[in-house]
C-alpha cells in the first residue's frame, strides 16, 4: 500500500548498518530496563474492565510525575458508519519532543470487516502539516504488523504475539474479531538514541491481549509527530499524554563524512547563489545518516562569482548527532561560472512529446530526456540542466500546442518552446497534479465473465517518486468483497493472493523514475476454474518494454469484477 509518500530526507542506512544499530539499541535497553512482552492470555469477557484497569495501573506505576496530559480535539477519528477512505480521516497531530514518550489510549472499531487493515494505523512524520512542502513520513505502521516508510523501514523489525485462538491455523480472523471494540494503548517512545520505539497493546472484548512492537531510526534532537489514520474504521479517543522516555541516556557520536548532491553545474555570472537546490547528507560514527539543514552548512572557500571559469566550493558540517559542536567534516564540489544566456534551443526532445488527457485541469510538463542548449552572450554554447529551467503547464486541448521553457538569469529571462501533441482519452482516474491519496479514487468496475478476459489500455502519468505511484488492479465480487489487489511492481495482498505466482522483467532501480508517460495495458483473465490472471504490459516513454504477471489468483469465476485504483499519479484510459 501506500506509501509513503517519500523516501526519507533524514535517514539513509544500509541493512547491515541497521542490524548493527538495532543490536546497539537493544544493549541500551538492557541497561535502562525493558519490559518483556507477556505471552497472550484469554480471560472471560467479564474480566475485561479489570484487565484494562490493571494495564492503566501498571503504566501509572512507572509515571515519574512528569506526565503532561494533552487535550484531545478530535474525539472520534473516522466516520462511525465505516465510510472513511484511506488517508481521509486523521486524529490530532501530536508532537513528541526528544526524550519523551507519547501514550495514546483509544477504543478501536472495525465493524466486523474482513480486511486486516480496517483498524488503527499510525503515522510518524517530521512536521504536523501534511500539506507542508517539507512534510515527510518516517513510517506508517498498521495494527496488523504491516507497514512502510523511508529507507530505514524494516518490516522484519515488527514483532507481534497474535494468537490462533480458534485453532484453525489462521491468526488473522481472530485478530480482526479481537480488534473490533478493543481498548488500545499505543506508546511511541522518541528516544535520544535516535530511535522511535512503538509498543501497541490491545485488549479485546473477548479478553485477548495483543501486543505488537516496532522500532526505527528518527532524528535524535528534532521533534517528531504522530497521528492515527482510519481506514473504513473509527476510534474513540480516550487519553493522550507525554511521559519521559524509557531510554534516558545515550552516547553522542561525531560526524565522519558529508555527501553533497544536486549542486548546480553552471551558474550565470552575477548570480551569487552557488548552492542552488543542493542537499547535504552527513554520516555519523555509528553508521547512521541524515540530511542536514542547509543553514548548518558552512563554506570555508567562497568562490568569486564575478569572473568566468570553473569554481570550487568547500562545504563543512560541525555538529554531533545530538547537535553539539565538534570537529568539522568537509567535502567539495565544482561548477562553471558562465556568461549570461542570450538564447535557448531544444536540441533533444523530451521522452514524452504526446500527452493524453481527459479532465479540464492543466497538465504538468515532464522534461525527462530533454536537452536544452544555451547560447551565451559571447557566442559560446553549453547544455543547461533541466533543474535550472522553468516549465509552463500544458493546457488540456486536443491537437498541437507548445510548452514554454524559460531560464531566469541574473539580468534577464530567456524562453523557448517545445512542440507537443495532445490526445483526448475516454476516462481518467486520479488528479492531474498527482495529489490523489491511496484508496480514494477508482475506475469503474468491469465484469470479467468466466472463461473471458478484460483488457484496459491507458497512459500513466506519475510523480515518479515510488513504483507504486501507478495503477493497481482490484479483483472483487459484485458486492465489493475483494479477492486481491495487485500493483505494477510485483506486490499484492488479499485472501486470493496467497495462491498467486508473480513474475516480471523489471529493473527495479529504474522502474519508479520511468513510469510517467508509460503506456500500460492491463489484461484480467477469468480462467473459469476459480482462478484469475493479471498481466501488465508496460511501454516506457523512452520505448523500453516490460511486463508484470500474476497467475493463479483465487476467485469465484461466477462473480468476478476488476477495477483500478491510483496513488500519487493519474491514468488516462484510451480503450
Amino acid at each position: 500500500m501506500n506509501s509513503i509518500k517519500i523516501k526519507s530526507k533524514f535517514m539513509k542506512t544500509t541493512k547491515l548498518i541497521r542490524g548493527t544499530l538495532f543490536a546497539a539499541v537493544l544493549a541500551v535497553f538492557a541497561l535502562v530496563g525493558c519490559e518483556k512482552l507477556d505471552t497472550y492470555s484469554i480471560e472471560a469477557p467479564s474480566d475485561l474492565h479489570s484487565r484494562i484497569d490493571s494495564i492503566a495501573a501498571a503504566k501509572a506505576s512507572v509515571d515519574t510525575g512528569d506526565t503532561t496530559y494533552i487535550n484531545i480535539a478530535t474525539a472520534i477519528v473516522g466516520a462511525e458508519d465505516y465510510s472513511s477512505a484511506w488517508m481521509t480521516a486523521f486524529s490530532d497531530y501530536l508532537t513528541i519532543p526528544p526524550n519523551e514518550r507519547l501514550v495514546l489510549e483509544f477504543v478501536n472499531h472495525n465493524g466486523g470487516s474482513e480486511n486486516n487493515w480496517n483498524n488503527w494505523n499510525l503515522a510518524v512524520a517530521n512536521v504536523a502539516d501534511r500539506d507542508a512542502e517539507n512534510y515527510a513520513e518516517y513510517f506508517v505502521l498498521r495494527s496488523d504488523a504491516y507497514g512502510w516508510g523511508n529507507e530505514d523501514f524494516d518490516l522484519g523489525l515488527v514483532s507481534q504475539n497474535y494468537p490462533d485462538t480458534d485453532g484453525d491455523e489462521d491468526i488473522w480472523n481472530d485478530f480482526r474479531a479481537t480488534m473490533d471494540g478493543a481498548y488500545v494503548t499505543l506508546e511511541i517512545d522518541h528516544s535520544v538514541s535516535g530511535y522511535a520505539f512503538v509498543t501497541a497493546t490491545a485488549v479485546g472484548t473477548n479478553g485477548t491481549e495483543l501486543v505488537m512492537t516496532y522500532q526505527q531510526p528518527v532524528p535524535a534532537t528534532e521533534d517528531i509527530v504522530a497521528f492515527l489514520i482510519s481506514d473504513a474504521s473509527y476510534f474513540e479517543m480516550q487519553k493522550a499524554y507525554l511521559i519521559p522516555s524509557k531510554v534516558t541516556a545515550v552516547e553522542d557520536v561525531n560526524p565522519t563524512s558529508i555527501a553533497i548532491e544536486g549542486t548546480p553545474e553552471f551558474v550565470e555570472i552575477g548570480n551569487e547563489d552557488f548552492w542552488g537546490n543542493a542537499t547535504a547528507t552527513v554520516t555519523y560514527a555509528d553508521g547512521s545518516s541524515e540530511q542536514v539543514d542547509t543553514a548548518d552548512i558552512s563554506f570555508s572557500v567562497i568562490p568569486d562569482m564575478t569572473t568566468l571559469g570553473e569554481k570550487t566550493v568547500i562545504a563543512s558540517y560541525n555538529k554531533t548527532k545530538q547537535g553539539e559542536y565538534t570537529d568539522a567534516v568537509s567535502n567539495l564540489y565544482t561548477f562553471e561560472v558562465t556568461n549570461s544566456v542570450s538564447s535557448l534551443e531544444i536540441t533533444t526532445m523530451p521522452d514524452i512529446a504526446t500527452y493524453y488527457f481527459y479532465s479540464s485541469d492543466p497538465i504538468i510538463f515532464n522534461p525527462q530526456g530533454m536537452v536544452v542548449t544555451a547560447t551565451y552572450s559571447d557566442g559560446t554554447t553549453g547544455v543547461l540542466g533541466n533543474g535550472t529551467l522553468q516549465f509552463s503547464e500544458i493546457q488540456p486541448a486536443a491537437g498541437a500546442q507548445d510548452a514554454v521553457i524559460s531560464y531566469t538569469g541574473a539580468t534577464n529571462t530567456v524562453i523557448t518552446t517545445v512542440p507537443l501533441t495532445l490526445v483526448e482519452g475516454i476516462g481518467q482516474v486520479g488528479a492531474t497534479d498527482f495529489s490523489t491519496a491511496w484508496w480514494t479514487e477508482f475506475s469503474d468496475d468491469y465484469n470479467v465473465p468466466s472463461g473471458q478476459s478484460k483488457t484496459l489500455t491507458m497512459y500513466c502519468y506519475s510523480n515518479n517518486i515510488n513504483a507504486w505511484h501507478s495503477p493497481a488492479t482490484i479483483l472483487r465480487k459484485a458486492d465489493m468483497t475483494e479477492y486481491a489487489v495487485v500493483r505494477i511492481d510485483n506486490f499484492g495482498w488479499g485472501d486470493g493472493y496467497g495462491t498467486a505466482t508473480a513474475t516480471n522483467d523489471w529493473n527495479f532501480d529504474t522502474l519508479a523514475s520511468n513510469i510517467s508517460g508509460s503506456k500500460v495495458v492491463i489484461t484480467v483473465t477469468n480462467n473459469g476454474d476459480d482462478t484469475a490472471d493479471i498481466r501488465y504490459d508496460v511501454t516506457f516513454a523512452n520505448g523500453e518494454e516490460h511486463f508484470q504477471q500474476y497467475d493463479g489468483i483465487t476467485v469465484d469465476s461466477t462473480d468476478l469484477n476488476c477495477a483500478l485504483v491510483i496513488e500519487g499519479a493519474y491514468i488516462v484510459i484510451v480503450e
